[in-house]
């Protein structure tokens, strides 16, 4: 198989899900053209021959195929493929992987992919699924939202509400630090009037943490039936979820070199299923998977993104995996950020290039882990 190449991967600030959020007046399609404009500001003119991006709620405005709306949008060539992803909250990180696996086998030579998520205008749900609430499914098929998975997961591992707020300050502070690090925000793009990260909370503190009430236990009693009428603890509180926000990335993606210097090389890509009853866990088998698929471990990598998918999945990660914690998520993660869900794979990938560059690193990793079992990972070699 060729080399694949990142040459470049851009992101927008991440904006409140409110009407006066600093993105809601932006339309998706708007969110993808305005960073395929700055990937063509950055690497110079191209014709992508895919456009893959991954959405999780497509209805309303971003219903009726938004990858092709998005294509017609910003102008990109009619030969130009399109296909529009739903993997949860990989989906971003799969489209990159799809566009990888096009380019490595010859289908096609330059690629578009990421994600965009407008969830002030396509609210979390909002496409309204009746698997979100069919009762007539086995227990171990019903929906568990990610919230709740995380209170289960957080119960079943033993993470005590300590680690969660201690890395819920952590992401916090990281992000507020990198907000005046030039160089940790070099492939971020002002979007609209959005020039910063809207979600961070700066005052957040250990105390404030400490005191918050955990927030979700009533969804126990209205998911019962998946549950099997298992109960637990709720722990979560509002500050150890990742704010709902507004957000879009791409990265532009090609095999031989065709007119600017690629920013790193794609070492390995995969994804994983897992057991929809310890939700949250499948970004852990998709990471183990890539790291022995590149023949590397965690102590190889300079630079980790790991999604922060509720408090508890990344305070599991540093329990369990011998990872430098100065080497993840420097500059804050989805706890601080939010997480615009079919975007998150594609932000992360960039974050992960402005990192490595920051830090004149080699190898990165960028983890996806979502609802129901699903998960994503690849290792980058930056050039």
């Amino acid at each position: 198989m060729a080399d694949v190449y990142l040459y470049d991967a851009v992101r927008t600030p991440r904006g409140k899900a409110r009407p006066d959020g600093g993105l809601a007046a932006l339309s998706p399609q708007e969110l993808v053209r305005s960073q395929a404009a700055a990937l063509t500001a950055r690497c110079g003119a191209f014709e992508p021959e895919a456009l893959i991006l991954g959405c999780v709620t497509q209805s309303g405005a971003q219903g009726g195929h938004i990858a092709m709306l998005a294509k017609l949008h910003a102008g990109l060539p009619d030969a130009c493929a399109v296909h529009s992803i739903n993997n949860y909250c990989a989906s971003g990180l799969s489209a990159i992987g799809q566009a990888v696996a096009k380019i490595a086998s010859g289908e096609v030579g330059v690629a578009l992919a990421g994600g965009v998520e407008s969830m002030s205008g396509a609210p979390f749900m909002g496409d309204r699924a009746s698997f979100y609430t069919n009762d007539g499914l086995p227990p171990r098929a019903r929906f568990v939202p990610p919230v709740l998975a995380a209170d289960r997961l957080a119960n079943s591992e033993g993470i005590a509400r300590a680690e969660l707020d201690a890395v819920a300050l952590a992401s916090q502070q990281k992000a507020a630090a990198a907000e005046n690090g030039a160089a940790l925000q070099a492939s971020r793009i002002a979007t609209g009037a959005l020039t910063g990260e809207e979600c961070i909370r700066p005052q957040t503190s250990a105390e404030s943490l400490a005191a918050a009430p955990a927030a979700f236990g009533e969804l126990q009693a209205q998911y019962s039936g998946a549950l099997e009428g298992a109960t637990f603890e709720p722990l979560h509180s509002i500050a150890h979820a990742p704010p709902i926000c507004d957000g879009a990335g791409l990265a532009l993606i090609g095999g031989e070199r065709f007119g600017p210097a690629p920013r790193a090389r794609v070492v390995a890509f995969a994804e994983s299923g897992g057991d929809p009853a310890a939700s949250l866990t499948a970004g852990f088998a998709a990471m183990d998977k890539v790291l022995t698929r590149a023949g590397l471990t965690l102590a190889d990598m300079d630079r980790i993104e790991f999604m922060e998918a509720f408090a508890v999945t990344i305070a599991k990660f540093h329990r369990d995996r011998a990872a430098d914690p100065a080497r993840v998520n420097v500059s804050g993660g989805h706890l601080a950020k939010g997480h615009p869900m079919g975007a998150s794979g594609a932000i992360l990938t960039s974050t992960l290039l402005d990192a490595l560059d920051a830090c004149d690193g080699r190898y990165g990793l960028v983890v996806l882990t979502g609802a129901m079992g699903v998960g994503a990972a690849m290792i980058v070699e930056r050039q």
